[in-house]
């Protein structure tokens, strides 16, 4: 999901889009569906990449890019945050 948050972070690279990009559910949805305001619920969007078969990809994406923001693989950013500390330890 290549995407400009609300946050100002731009997970946009430059770069052309990844083969599980354009495969991905999100890429048919919109961004605003992956990025709820703060207090939001994010299940709506985890039920999506559920279902989705990029989702390892755009996980691992993500982990490698420090998203902090939004949905990414199934994960929220608390989430993601307590993966990244246990793939530390």
């Amino acid at each position: 999901m290549l995407v400009m948050s609300d946050h100002g972070d731009s997970t946009s690279t430059g770069e052309e889009p990844e083969d599980w990009q354009e495969a991905a559910l999100c890429a048919q949805i919109g961004p605003d569906f992956f990025f709820p305001e703060p207090g939001g619920s994010v299940q709506d969007a985890k039920r999506v990449c559920r279902s989705c078969p990029s989702r390892r990809a755009c996980l691992e994406h993500a982990l490698a890019r420090d998203e902090r923001y939004g949905v990414w693989g199934g994960l929220s950013e608390k989430e993601r945050g307590r993966l990244r500390r246990l793939r530390r330890a």
